[in-house]
């Protein structure tokens, strides 16, 4: 009989246990479920709830227990339900009565809370981690490739150039707020909920704050209630891993894109690439592509959740069993993610030469030839104007700006002068733009150095909180 079978005649139907069962999921949960149940046993003892003696057997079983999990060798049942049951069911089969007064003051409802709060610290914690090796990913790219020249798009359109390390960075940037989208998850998850008992407290002498700083939280959670039911700390970490897969799937997407013929930017590594069943010469980009197929996933289990807290009064239903499985599998697809585009980028050769060349198609001086007419006095509106005419005439002639001789630039605006060659080319239009966050080598290199402070500032960031997650590594 389950644990809780007190006040029932017969045992649940053989249909609904394997569906009521959350152990399949929450058995990933082992160590944040000990730590916790070691940290109450502590707690109890030191109130003198439990003996001394009680607590040390509690511990000393969950500390064997805890081994034989890792070791793969402990005995789960689907009729233990869920990881809070299998483990004080066995417990108290091996130390008898010691074992059953570890519940005390406490219910599986805070105990849920606590473990689930515990895990989603860990799991934001190792993706703050992988988020690093990303960033700095994209750095060692930057650094590789300074000086390397690309078209820069608007609508998948040549617009006008910029350096490869200038696109690189803005990815680190989207990256880099990741990680404090993160951060906050951590943070938000970062309260004990433990001793709030199944909803109103417990009339037990319990310390909820010595319990709360032993298992590394930050904070108590005030309101028994909230305690039990808030699940916004795994929706801040759905958000956080939403956002950093679209901007995985944005990267991937361009990989895709590069890698084709059509643009012929990059090459991937072979280690990143796969081939085809039947076509011998294909090299396919299958890796950037399960990214970006994989965003939909990440956002699916956001979407779960939402819909599964918004209709709920509180306080626990059981509706907040469903929260742990997509949690687990966003968190677990994201650190894949991560790895995988680190490596990406890392072994990949940007073509320079390519990248160079495609400069040349579309026109990308435009915008510089009607800032030189405006820096002499003409209307940008107007310059504009003027400039346009000048690309469609290149249009019909089938050349380009600077292929144009001086006396049409002159037919087309007396303001035009021999000096107009400057801004037709690349080097000289990329170096131009030095204000702050432009692609130029000056700015950028500012942009770099500005890039290593904040890698160095959230690399010690996590260093400092390391010691706030007990477990050492995601659930």
């Amino acid at each position: 009989m389950a644990l809780w079978g007190g006040r029932f005649k017969e045992d649940v139907a053989v249909a609904t246990q394997e569906f009521g069962a959350s152990l399949p999921v929450d058995k990933h949960l082992y160590k944040q479920d000990i730590a916790g149940s070691k940290a109450h046993a502590r707690m109890l003892a030191k109130q003198h709830i439990i003996s001394q003696g009680d607590c040390d057997a509690i511990v000393g079983c969950l500390d064997d227990i805890e081994g034989e999990i890792d070791a793969g060798s402990f005995p789960f049942h689907i009729e233990d339900e869920d990881i809070h049951m299998a483990i004080e069911g066995e417990l108290t089969r091996r130390i008898g009565e010691a074992g059953k007064r570890l519940h005390t003051g406490r219910s599986r409802n805070d105990q849920v809370a606590t473990d689930t709060r515990l895990a989603a610290k860990a799991l934001a914690h190792d993706l703050m981690q992988a988020n690093l090796h990303m960033r700095e990913a994209l750095i060692g790219a930057a650094c590789d490739n300074e000086g390397v020249v690309l078209p820069g798009m608007t609508h998948l359109q040549h617009a006008q150039p910029v350096l490869l390390s200038h696109h690189l960075l803005a990815y680190y940037w989207m990256f880099e707020r990741d990680f404090h989208r993160l951060t906050a998850a951590f943070e938000a998850a970062d309260a004990s909920p433990l001793g709030a008992a199944a909803l109103a407290g417990t009339t037990y002498p319990i310390d909820r704050v010595a319990a709360s700083y032993e298992m590394g939280f930050a904070r108590v959670i005030c309101n028994s209630l909230d305690a039990v039911s808030d699940r916004d700390f795994i929706l801040d970490l759905h958000f956080a891993c939403s956002t950093m897969a679209m901007h995985l799937s944005r990267l991937a997407e361009e990989i895709v894109l590069w890698s084709s013929s059509e643009f012929g930017y990059i090459t991937l590594s072979d280690a990143y690439s796969t081939g085809s069943s039947i076509m011998p010469q294909k090299k396919n980009p299958d890796f950037a592509e399960l990214i970006r197929g994989k965003t939909g996933r990440v956002y699916g289990n956001l979407l779960q959740l939402l819909v599964t807290c918004k209709g709920l009064p509180l306080a626990y239903n059981k509706d907040l069993q469903e929260d742990k499985g997509g949690m687990l599998d966003s968190a677990r697809t994201l650190s894949q993610s991560l790895a995988v585009m680190a490596g990406m980028i890392s072994t990949c050769t940007f073509n320079a030469d390519v990248m160079r060349a495609a400069c040349e198609v579309g026109h990308l001086a435009a915008t510089d030839v009607a800032d030189y007419l405006a820096k002499k006095g003409m209307p940008f509106r107007e310059a504009h104007e003027v400039v346009g005419r000048l690309v469609l005439v290149c249009e019909e002639r089938g050349c380009r700006l600077d292929d144009l001789p001086l006396a049409v630039f002159q037919e087309a605006s007396p303001l035009f002068g021999p000096d107009i060659v400057s801004s037709l080319d690349i080097d000289a239009i990329v170096g131009a733009r030095s204000t702050m966050g432009g692609t130029s080598p000056s700015a950028v290199r500012e942009q770099m150095r500005l890039v290593r402070a904040s890698l160095v500032a959230d690399e010690a960031h996590l260093e400092g909180i390391s010691s706030l997650v007990p477990m050492g590594e995601g659930a």
